[in-house]
């Protein structure tokens, strides 16, 4: 590809959604502009395919989006959606662009569109996915390890990273939820002799952080609630277990890209794709419901950045 600009866009606010695109542009060799988008008035309540004036119902917190036009932009989110269409139309497909996750318009608007299995999206310019894409690479898992493993040398094998979400529209983290998880947790490492390594979202309720550092300060446990250097990497790379919230998709992908046993932790909730999405990754073995056991596992790392990338270079460069 000789394409040399690129714009990320999408909704503001959607901090995984977003990581899957800069992550995506990084791997095609882009160093991508960030264009996060609000949305305006009346625009904020109809489908993407009734903007009437597209570049006009969304604008970042430094304007509308304008030329000059990059050479590709990666979009996610709803209100990318009519904006990156039309500037793909107007600029006569001098634009290249790619869409994360169902548009919910003619896929054909778009040079490629990639979205879960789930959605049962086809089309030549469909790129299917099992789970999120993401930043997570081995040389950034081994880099990671390096500055973290201080941070944890202390505490007993085997290490079990958490990885910790929080409340969405499909699931509710309560405190009095999060206390049973915390003591389940304790009961678990005091059972196998196990270190605890956990990491919090920028989802996770601040009142979520301190339950979890109170009820494992007695414990072999380190809780990283948010201060200094995030060890998230860094603790997938030396975890022996993985224990993650089910309220994400995105951490969920990236804890299987180690290959390692990856348990899911449930709190109230659930829908229609997340419970596909589940239900896919246990009957592939990545994933199995967490029971308060351990048990070791193996199944071929999820690395879905490597194969997309390869089709996307395939697909655009036939363009």
């Amino acid at each position: 590809m000789t394409r040399k600009t690129c714009w990320v866009v999408c909704d503001d606010g959607k901090v995984g959604t977003e990581h899957q695109c800069v992550g995506l542009a990084e791997n095609l060799g882009f160093n991508p502009e960030i264009k996060r988008l609000q949305s305006r008035g009346l625009w904020h309540y109809l489908p993407p395919s009734l903007w009437f004036n597209p570049l006009s119902g969304a604008s970042t917190p430094s304007g509308f989006l304008t030329h000059p036009w990059p050479d590709l932009i990666i979009a996610a989110g709803r209100l990318s959606v009519a904006p990156t269409a039309y500037i793909r139309k107007i600029t006569q497909g001098r634009t290249k662009v790619i869409q994360l996750q169902n548009p919910r318009i003619n896929p054909a608007l778009f040079d490629a569109v990639i979205a879960p299995w789930h959605d049962h999206l086809t089309g030549s310019n469909i790129l299917q996915t099992e789970g999120a894409l993401h930043r997570v690479t081995a040389d950034r898992l081994a880099s990671e390890a390096n500055l973290v493993a201080p941070l944890i040398v202390h505490l007993p094998k085997p290490l079990i990273t958490v990885l910790v979400g929080g409340s969405n529209r499909c699931y509710r983290m309560t405190p009095d939820k999060v206390r049973v998880m915390a003591q389940r947790l304790k009961n678990l490492a005091a059972h196998y002799g196990a270190g605890l390594a956990i990491t919090v979202s920028r989802r996770t309720e601040p009142e979520n952080r301190k339950i979890l550092q109170e009820e494992l300060k007695e414990t072999q446990a380190v809780v990283w609630t948010g201060e200094g250097h995030n060890p998230y990497f860094g603790l997938l790379a030396l975890a022996d277990y993985i224990i993650v919230t089910g309220d994400s998709v995105s951490m969920i992908s990236e804890a299987c890209f180690t290959g390692k046993p990856v348990y899911t932790y449930f709190f109230p909730g659930g829908s229609r794709k997340f419970n596909a999405f589940h239900r896919h990754f246990q009957e592939r073995k990545y994933t199995r419901p967490f029971e308060d056991s351990l048990e070791s596992w193996s199944y071929p790392p999820l690395d879905e950045f490597g194969r997309i990338t390869t089709q996307l270079r395939t697909l655009l460069s036939s363009e």
